[in-house]
């Protein structure tokens, strides 16, 4: 005799969740369990786990050819959370447990060789996506119920091991002992650097440039001898930006539940993210990727915070390259023969670099050792087209004796004109598709401004000083430095000094 059991699952391809109809036939024939709909080698390894699961749990496992699809079959599937909505459909098919309860629910969970269930990633954006479908019953591993429950409208119920899931559906179990303590996954901490800024001593050129940068969402260039603060600014940089939105704190939160680094029991993510990648990070560590299922990288882990490259010349070359898509779109497009995937990206980049390889090539460079071409060859790493997506550069300089008594404001003082100019910001581009004077364009900034205040960038596009794309991170800049002011519109000192922050030394930018 046949039977048929059908359960739900969903499939992540990044961030984008894809209800999955898991089927499960079974046929009197010869024994066997077969795993179709495109699985990845993860998944197909779950005949083996549901399996020894199932015999663990005290359940009778079917003598009948089982077969297994994962409908659409079009689509790509991949990693083991899969396992447990596969157990179910398979139960219910040889009528273990009863096949109407668990037909349109969704089960997200892997399974251990004892019958536990283990948590998966993920969780967040997988019940997002079951919740937007018509689903809204999901069952998940006990651990993972803290985060599925952030999802509004999810009816979510957590079990330990299969045989409690199975029990509750009506199975009638042996009695065999299934460890019930729940299977934790360690979770690394978000990184959240510490300290305030009136830890920075001196630097008061830096200090205002890292306020305007917080302010209107623009990168950053820090160039300076070694022990100038170039990392102490850097790191000082999210304790002075506003706390995420709510919309903003989802994201946020599902790109880190993807990657493994969320903690469910302390909520959303509500600060802006920090990552710092050393300078031998690969292109897939930095935008995401690797091989198998792409994974979000250090750029979407850093989505609305700050991307810190720390010796950015050190960087590889196809490192910094490949920030020029996020840097300008503000997401990651990964493609893999399988499909495609996004994460997003929208992070503010803060590159700190000496002047030269020996980092003493400043004021009259009188101890520096470097020859001009090692000199020249050193920053030209950071290439021009990536430079010219940095609104803010500026240099770096030693800490004079007289500056090493004077304690500048604390994070909290900044942080307060920080949400004030964010705040009339957002009014200004109420009921547009941006949120920050980084993300308009240009056009639509200068459109607003009063007549002859831009003769001083025209001057430096004549020059070469300055490209068209820098003319317009200038316009941005001056209303960015308006809004801190509390001034409506900038003024032609505004220009002025967003022309000043905007190119370094006289460099082109």
């Amino acid at each position: 005799m046949s039977g048929l059991g059908q359960s739900r699952a969903v499939s992540l391809v990044g961030l984008t969740g894809h209800v999955v109809e898991v089927q499960a036939h079974l046929a009197a024939s010869v024994p066997g369990f077969t795993l179709v709909g495109l699985p990845d080698a993860a998944l197909s390894e779950a005949r083996d786990r549901v399996r020894a699961a199932v015999s663990s749990s005290g359940l009778s496992w079917p003598q009948r050819k089982i077969t297994v699809n994962l409908a659409p079959a079009a689509l790509p599937k991949s990693g083991s959370g899969f396992d447990l909505a596969i157990a179910v459909a398979m139960l219910a098919g040889a009528r273990l447990v009863d096949a109407s309860r668990v037909r349109d629910v969704v089960h997200l969970g892997e399974l251990g060789l004892d019958g536990r269930l283990h948590p998966v990633r993920g969780v967040l954006p997988a019940v997002a996506a079951a919740v937007a479908a018509g689903f809204p019953d999901v069952v998940v591993p006990a651990p993972d119920v803290p985060e599925a429950q952030l999802v509004p409208g999810a009816r979510v119920t957590g079990a330990a091991t299969l045989a409690e899931l199975a029990a509750r559906y009506g199975a009638d179990l042996d009695p065999v002992a299934v460890p019930d303590d729940p299977v934790v996954r360690p979770v690394p901490p978000l990184r959240e650097p510490g300290g305030d800024l009136a830890d920075v001593l001196g630097q008061p050129e830096a200090r205002a440039a890292l306020e305007v940068a917080a302010a209107g969402g623009h990168h950053l260039l820090l160039v300076g001898a070694p022990g100038t603060g170039k990392t102490m600014l850097a790191s000082r940089l999210p304790g002075i930006l506003p706390d995420l939105d709510e919309a903003a704190a989802v994201e946020v939160t599902a790109v880190h539940s993807v990657a493994g680094t969320f903690d469910a029991s302390r909520g959303l993510v509500r600060r802006p993210p920090f990552e710092d990648p050393h300078h031998t990070a690969t292109p897939a560590a930095v935008v995401g990727g690797g091989s198998g299922v792409p994974r979000p990288g250090a750029a979407s882990r850093a989505h609305r915070g700050v991307l810190f490259l720390d010796e950015a010349p050190e960087f590889g070359g196809r490192v910094l390259d490949t920030l020029r898509q996020p840097l300008e779109h503000g997401e990651i497009v990964v493609h893999r023969a399988g499909g495609t995937a996004r994460f997003p990206a929208r992070f503010q980049l803060v590159l700190a670099a000496n002047p030269c390889p020996c980092g003493l090539a400043v004021g009259k460079g009188l101890d520096c050792t470097c020859t001009p071409l090692a000199r020249r060859r050193y920053l030209a790493r950071l290439s021009g087209p990536l430079l010219d997506r940095v609104d803010v550069q500026v240099e770096v300089h030693p800490v004079r004796a007289v500056d090493r008594g004077q304690v500048g404001e604390s994070t909290a003082v900044v942080g307060r004109r920080v949400a004030q100019a964010r705040a009339a910001a957002a009014e200004r581009l109420r009921g547009t598709p941006w949120r920050l004077n980084a993300e308009v364009p240009g056009r639509w900034l200068r459109d607003r401004l009063g007549p002859g205040l831009l003769g001083d960038v025209d001057r430096a596009l004549e020059r070469g000083t300055l490209s068209l794309r820098g003319a317009d991170r200038v316009v941005r800049l001056a209303w960015t430095l308006a809004d801190l002011a509390g001034r409506p519109a900038p003024e032609r000192g505004d220009v002025g000094r967003a022309l000043a922050l905007r190119v370094r030394g006289g460099h082109r930018a």
